[in-house]
């Protein structure tokens, strides 16, 4: 790289994605010699981006978090701004921006010094979301180390509850040791895509029955996950795990709005003139009856017997609350 502005610009961004750069490879990255490299550290050293060296055959390079913000130019206020909001954006509050927030936030609590960190944690823990979705709570701090790992490259270990009807006995946990690949935002929940170490095998992992991840220090080299595609391969595994219900309901509409409610967590067909077949398979029947609700199309219930009997119940329950 010719431009020194440029490189230095190329330096910071690899320096944000790895917890540690040996300094062959990044100089390699670069297309410098190590001694360009120093040169480029001490210059961002003097802009006060805090980067730590190794020295010796095996050294390196580390961004580290520092006792001032470093050059975005903002004061404590607005930093423990930027990291709540983005907090709440991860958590799903502002939809669409969930997967940018977290890598966003990644990159700034990595970078804050120790007491803006708890500052932070000290404003979360007396908030409360006020968004509108029914996915299960996160924690942000589990987020946030999920987060680091992955962009990181670094090897992480936690407790993880599968589905109770999965395991022996209800709330059986398990310690898991992973390369994790990516944070995927699906429906009303987040996934960990990661290749499970001890099982020698891909994995999804819901984020909110993760509990303690803990960075390990070991770095690795990533893998090409099955058909290049993270999204599409989380869709595939969750359709191909048996849920309680299998539900069929005859709606008299045209498909285009079901298909628009429903989205990828049900199917929707022609069968007449003005009506269709919903199909869905859930775990529970909360979710197809909030569509069939937002919909406020008239509706037959093939299946289950179950389903007829909620919607029932929560028409009474509605209609008893109304106020006149």
């Amino acid at each position: 790289m010719a431009n020194t502005s440029a490189r230095m610009l190329r330096l910071l961004s690899l320096l944000q994605t790895h917890r540690y750069w040996p300094g062959a490879e990044l100089a390699d990255r670069l297309e410098v010699s190590p001694r360009t490299l120093r040169r480029d550290v001490d210059r961002l050293r003097e802009l006060g981006y805090p980067v730590d060296a190794a020295r010796g055959v095996a050294g390196g390079y580390q961004l580290q978090a520092g006792a001032a913000v470093p050059p975005l130019l903002l004061d404590d206020e607005e930093a423990v701004a930027i990291a709540v909001g983005l907090r709440s954006a991860a958590a799903g509050a502002v939809a669409g921006f969930e997967e940018t927030s977290v890598r966003a936030l990644a990159k700034v609590i990595q970078l804050l010094p120790p007491r803006l960190r708890r500052r932070i944690d000290a404003l979360q823990a007396v908030t409360s979301p006020g968004f509108f979705g029914g996915g299960p709570v996160l924690d942000a701090g589990v987020l946030t180390t999920i987060a680091l790992a992955t962009r990181a490259e670094e090897r992480l270990r936690f407790d993880y509850t599968p589905r109770s009807d999965y395991v022996p006995r209800e709330g059986a946990v398990s310690r898991r040791h992973v390369e994790p690949h990516r944070l995927v935002p699906l429906g009303r929940r987040w996934y960990l895509l990661a290749w499970d170490l001890d099982r020698a095998d891909w994995r999804s992992f819901r984020v909110d029955r993760i509990a303690g991840p803990a960075l390990t220090g070991a770095r690795f080299r990533p893998r090409e996950i099955p058909g290049g595609d993270p999204v599409a391969w989380l869709r595939s595994r969750i359709r191909a795990i048996p849920n309680r219900y299998d539900v069929s309901v005859l709606i008299e509409s045209d498909p285009e709005p079901v298909r628009a409610t429903v989205g990828h967590w049900g199917s929707c067909e022609v069968v007449g003139d003005g009506v269709c077949r919903l199909r869905m398979n859930v775990e529970d029947l909360g979710w197809p009856v909030m569509v069939l609700g937002v919909l406020g199309a008239r509706f037959t219930i093939e299946a289950p017997a179950e389903l007829r009997e909620r919607v029932r119940t929560t028409g009474e329950n509605l209609l008893r609350e109304m106020i006149v």
